[in-house]
């Protein structure tokens, strides 16, 4: 079984971060161990949470794990409250990144234009160097243009301007790059057959810097966000490709799975308005999974 470590927050009512990452790479057959960064007793989106800064604990619980000579096969990094810990998670990839580890990091800091609160330029300079030693990111079109330095778009683009976004996110250091949260505004069909009419859509491009491929996924854009969603793609992402699943079937099966979970969840008429309903979605996502794995071993063969 493979094993991957996640360092991120636990948000203890809220449904992100640990408290997603944990159940999902462990549903899809993986081992997952974690670091907390920080205990908060809800997400940020509640008023009045209470929050226990664990920085202190990362390093300590990483030298403990080297001497015991504990390996991963992947390292997963979500939301990083500070440049302090940016800088000792970089650290933690450069000890553990030996022997084929694959280190996934979601540059969790900004949407809609936006940096969360509490950020800085300078977090964003630290953020994008982490990226730089990472094999995949997956940043959404904010953080890209912040990490860039380019000026916020929202839909007025193209698909040569995005392509060009993957690229240049690329040249930071990572191999491959999933941009998040594309929406065109015109309603065209894309270099790949595949893809038609992306007006109301919304989706994901895959970038391969080796092979120089990029491979697209559109699906039906939902009424209403939801937090935690990001962590849900990244999560259930990374424990697609500990299962051998190629990194475009890996993406499209964690967007498909967000999906079914916001419909899900607005499903219910007295619904939670601070997260999804991923745990009964669970059966489609396993059963998803499988359905990949079969298709890619049949093609394999």
């Amino acid at each position: 079984m493979n094993r991957i470590v996640t360092i991120q927050d636990i948000s203890c009512i809220g449904k992100c971060s640990l408290t997603v990452a944990l159940p999902l790479i462990s549903a899809m057959g993986v081992e997952c161990s974690v670091i907390p960064t920080a205990v908060l007793s809800t997400h940020t989106a509640f008023e009045g949470f209470t929050f226990r800064d664990l920085t202190c604990d990362i390093q300590k619980t990483a030298d403990h794990w080297k001497q015991n000579q504990i390996h991963f096969d992947a390292i997963l990094t979500g939301y990083l409250g500070s440049i302090e810990q940016i800088d000792i998670v970089a650290q933690f990839i450069e000890e553990f990144g030996d022997r084929g580890t694959l280190s996934i990091v979601d540059p969790c800091m900004a949407d809609n234009g936006k940096l969360y609160t509490g950020f800085s330029e300078d977090f964003v300079k630290r953020m994008a160097e982490l990226c730089g030693k990472a094999n995949i990111i997956t940043p959404n079109l904010t953080e890209a243009h912040l990490m860039l330095n380019l000026p916020y778009k929202e839909k007025e683009y193209e698909e040569d301007y995005i392509k060009d976004i993957a690229v240049r996110l690329s040249g930071l250091g990572a191999q491959k790059v999933i941009l998040k949260g594309i929406e065109f505004a015109d309603n065209f069909e894309l270099e790949q057959k595949s893809v038609k009419g992306t007006k109301e859509k919304i989706g994901i491009l895959c970038y391969d810097s080796v092979t120089e491929k990029f491979s697209w996924y559109f699906h039906k854009k939902m009424p209403q966000n939801f937090h935690g969603t990001g962590d849900i793609f990244a999560s259930v992402l990374t424990g697609g490709i500990m299962r051998g699943l190629p990194l475009e079937n890996a993406a499209s099966l964690a967007a498909d799975f967000v999906c079914a979970s916001i419909k899900e969840t607005l499903s219910h008429p007295d619904y939670n308005w601070y997260g999804v309903d991923f745990e009964t979605c669970i059966p489609y996502l396993l059963k998803r999974m499988n359905l990949s794995m079969e298709h890619k071993c049949s093609i394999t063969r």
